[in-house]
């Protein structure tokens, strides 16, 4: 696990520009420590020391701070200044750290939203629509900490630190030469740590991917389980699985406190070497007071950055983990055919397959398979067969979202591009209850909108039904040529079912060339052209 993902800082703006920010505050703050760390040892040496009364011992570092008796009064404002300059800055700097992650994150989570979809609904179906979802919500969340707390502290490690050490070194050699053979320490025991929290990470996110898979199928399965009097079977596993999701992230959480408490300790003993040696030598005259105040005080300010670098690193784990999983998706190629592709218009004219077949998803056999297919205006092709023929497969291609393995689209001529996604409207109903409403005219359409049902903000409160039935009143009123439904009438009740095969006829004498994969017998007989995919993947037309 990098400390910087360099993927991060290629694609994603606003971490560049927030980097450089830091960066520049961290020299601010630098120059702001040092000026501090001199005033309080010019102020407080002749109360500790008359010999210190003359400030020679800071060398040519004295020259930026008042001298003698007038230092106390002289020096309180410039000291006042210095304060408030180091609290703007860092609030500054907390106050960028916060817009900037939350604009990372919401710019990651678009971009791989975009990029799932663009993948395909197989893809999707593949069990990877899990792991888009647990990303892009819970995952990316823990993203935060690191552009908030541990992204400053490394660009501040990068230069606060080594600032400072020149500082030093400019005051006393060998505190220098001290912190310089104990600064690698930190590095040393961070990666040590690292190795623990990077498997730890690793676990709390599959964990969490675990639970989310397995809550999503439950909640696709509920009808059917209670069908078969089995909802509450699954109760056992899930709470399992929580357990483990729970276990994984209190393991996570007790390895950024036990790497806190090391870095704490190492830093300790550190900056202790220093002061033992400054008391010696202080006892045997070979330092001055003024010169081993600012070198104490500068010393904990050094080992700083790269203490919180290590603490705040494995506290924003997680994210990273979450940030290395979304990119390892963004990095999956497309496929070459898109839903956003350009595409002809189809109003008034035909769509036809030739020869079509198309791949099931582990390769072995085409279903469908040899489709020869003419789709025209103004009718209402039901496409029906049994499980796993391809009736789903055969809307997706001619929808273009899944390129054909063999055969062709066309739209009247061969030559003409394949894929018609902005001619065409295709009902999907969101799992989750969410409805996302581009239009208001299918309203009246609705039996039950005049009775005004509470169904919440976003439209949790519906059924399945109602939801179907929202989705399907958005394709009939989308104004497209093409329609393409799969299942249309799975939820509705017979009344409802009615109403939409009434809707269906209607488009199509309207103009509209529809397109239904169906089981149900009423839909079968309202339909112009049935075309059956039978099991041993041949295709049969019977207008």
């Amino acid at each position: 696990m990098r400390p910087l993902d360099p993927r991060l800082v290629v694609r994603i703006g606003p971490a560049r520009r927030y980097i450089l920010v830091t960066a520049g505050l961290g020299l601010l703050t630098a120059l702001a420590l040092a000026v501090q760390a001199l005033l309080i040892a010019r102020m407080l040496a002749p109360h500790l020391s008359p010999s210190a009364l003359t400030g020679d011992g800071l060398g040519w570092l004295g020259e930026l701070v008042p001298t003698s008796t007038r230092a106390l009064s002289t020096g309180l404002p410039i000291l006042a200044c210095v304060v408030v300059l180091r609290t703007v800055a860092t609030w500054l700097q907390e106050r960028l750290a916060h817009r900037a992650g939350a604009r990372v994150i919401s710019e990651l989570r678009q971009q791989v939203v975009a990029h799932a979809a663009g993948m395909g609904p197989r893809w999707i179906a593949s069990g990877r629509g899990a792991e888009v979802t647990t990303v892009v919500t819970r995952g990316l969340d823990d993203l935060l900490p690191y552009f908030v707390r541990y992204l400053p502290q490394l660009a501040l490690a990068a230069t606060l630190t080594p600032l400072l050490l020149i500082m030093v070194l400019g005051l006393d050699w060998l505190s220098a030469a001290i912190i310089t053979a104990t600064l690698p320490l930190i590095p040393v025991f961070m990666v040590l740590v690292g190795l623990v929290t990077r498997d730890r990470s690793a676990t709390h996110l599959e964990a969490m991917q675990r639970l989310s898979t397995r809550t999503l199928d439950l909640i696709a399965g509920v009808p059917t389980l209670k069908g078969l009097g089995r909802e509450h079977g699954p109760a056992a596993r899930v709470r399992e699985l929580g357990e483990a999701h729970r276990k994984a992230t209190m393991g996570s959480l007790r390895v950024a406190f036990l790497s806190g408490m090391v870095l704490e300790l190492l830093t300790t003993l550190s900056v202790a070497i220093v002061a033992v040696t400054m008391g010696y030598r202080l006892i045997d005259g070979g330092i001055g007071i003024e010169t081993a105040l600012a070198v104490l005080i500068l010393t904990p300010e050094v080992y700083l950055p790269l203490r919180n670098v290590g603490t705040h690193f494995h506290a924003s784990a997680d994210g990273l983990a979450a940030a290395d999983a979304a990119f390892d998706i963004l990095d999956e190629p497309s496929p070459t055919l898109s839903g956003d592709a350009p595409a002809p218009d189809v109003s008034g004219r035909s769509l036809v397959a030739r020869g079509l077949a198309v791949d099931t998803p582990d390769g072995t056999r085409e279903a469908p398979s040899g489709v020869e297919l003419w789709i025209s205006p103004a009718s209402l092709t039901a496409i029906v067969g049994p499980n796993g023929s391809g009736k789903s497969t055969l809307l997706l291609a001619l929808a273009g979202l899944l390129p054909p393995t063999r055969g062709a689209l066309s739209i009247e001529a061969p030559d003409d591009s394949p894929g018609a996604s902005r001619s065409v409207a295709a009902v999907r109903i969101a799992s989750d209850g969410r409805v996302h409403v581009d239009s208001t005219a299918w309203a009246a359409q609705i039996a039950w909108v005049p009775q005004r049902p509470d169904i919440g903000p976003t439209g949790r409160r519906m059924s399945l039904g109602q939801r179907q039935q929202v989705a399907l009143e958005r394709a009939f009123d989308s104004g497209r040529p093409l329609v393409l439904l799969d299942e249309p009438t799975a939820h509705l009740d017979p009344r409802s079912r009615q109403v939409v095969i009434d809707r269906m006829r209607q488009l199509a004498r309207s103009g509209a060339a529809l397109v239904v994969a169906t089981h149900e017998p009423d839909v079968i007989a309202a339909a112009d052209t049935v075309v059956t995919l039978i099991s041993r993947h041949r295709m049969e037309a019977d207008a």
